[in-house]
């Protein structure tokens, strides 16, 4: 059996269709708050094999590890304005290493979601060798809590046979519409382009960036869950360790705006706003991966342009 933590939501759910896909939905174990009724739209014709409550999983795991041959832990509180440290240290730090004792304990493969949030404001560069992981800065306790995790996995002298933790960029596409305001810019974008024919983007409020230029590395989520198949498949002990997932090229929020207007075939019209005062001191002005550790680990296939994967997204989803 697979199991999915985060199994409704953006990319789990994207996942599970890939899954299916490769006809292992037989196989799929789907955890998740299930008391979230209106989540379930992601899910929505995907075969499943079990469905259990993310409140009671950790127990049900203990009891049936045997029947457990793989992990993909992608559940997280990931909402990076939420400033309860409480909620991060019990759903992503102390459920992880739950689940990471039990993978440990029956030798169970694992692959579990970090964050590039938990790069801060870059000042210590975006490569993910293990040495400099220790001295990054998260800028929120969400980024904090994947930091925390990431620090403890590594000091570890008991491993899962395999585990891999991966560092997601900004990932966009499909099935994020409950991720509400974390949704990707392209999500909230695309109802203003159609209903008013212009979008709204956040000023600069950082000097020497203009607005509109603030850069992040734009990952597909296709291009996510093909690195999540490739590491399930390439389960080996040599692989272990902590991947940055992202396209290696950042791009502006304006390249990411003029490519959503031609997707829909609107000309542009872009205004600048304030950003949110809550927002200020914890924005990222600027991300992209180093991605050279995860093709050494014989990942080969390209990834998504940012034009192509806007046009996509915008195709099925809109």
């Amino acid at each position: 059996m697979i199991v999915v933590t985060g199994a409704l939501g953006f990319i789990g759910s994207n996942l599970i269709q890939q899954l299916n896909q490769l006809g292992l939905g037989k196989k799929i174990v789907a955890v998740d708050d299930f008391y979230k009724e209106e989540k379930e739209v992601n899910l929505k014709g995907q075969y499943i094999q079990e469905w259990i409550h993310r409140d009671i999983f950790i127990q049900i795991f203990k009891e049936m590890p045997s029947q457990i041959d793989f992990v993909f832990h992608l559940g997280a509180r990931t909402d990076t304005t939420e400033k309860d440290k409480k909620i991060f240290k019990q759903l992503n730090v102390e459920y992880s290493k739950d689940i990471w004792n039990i993978c440990v304990q029956h030798q169970i493969p694992l692959v579990y979601a970090s964050s590039a949030a938990t790069y801060g404001n870059g000042d210590q560069g975006y490569k993910d060798h293990h040495a400099g992981i220790k001295k990054l800065k998260p800028l929120n306790p969400y980024g904090k809590s994947k930091q925390d995790f990431d620090i403890w996995a590594l000091s570890q002298k008991e491993t899962p046979p395999f585990w891999v933790g991966m560092k997601f960029f900004n990932v966009y596409g499909p099935r994020e519409t409950m991720k509400g305001r974390m949704a990707s810019v392209i999500f909230h974008a695309v109802p203003q382009i159609k209903n008013n024919g212009s979008l709204k983007l956040f000023k600069s409020h950082k000097k020497g960036i203009a607005h509109g230029q603030q850069q992040r590395d734009f990952i597909f989520v296709q291009d996510v869950i093909n690195v999540l198949i490739f590491f399930y498949k390439n389960s080996k002990p040599s692989k272990n360790g902590i991947y940055n997932v992202g396209t290696g090229k950042a791009r502006s929020f304006e390249d990411l705006a003029r490519a959503t207007f031609k997707a829909l075939k609107v000309k542009p019209n872009i205004e600048y706003i304030d950003m949110p005062k809550d927002l200020r001191k914890t924005y990222q002005y600027f991300t992209q991966a180093e991605v050279s550790k995860l093709r050494k680990a014989g990942y080969k296939k390209a990834f998504t342009s940012l034009e192509d994967g806007v046009k996509k997204y915008v195709e099925e989803a809109f």
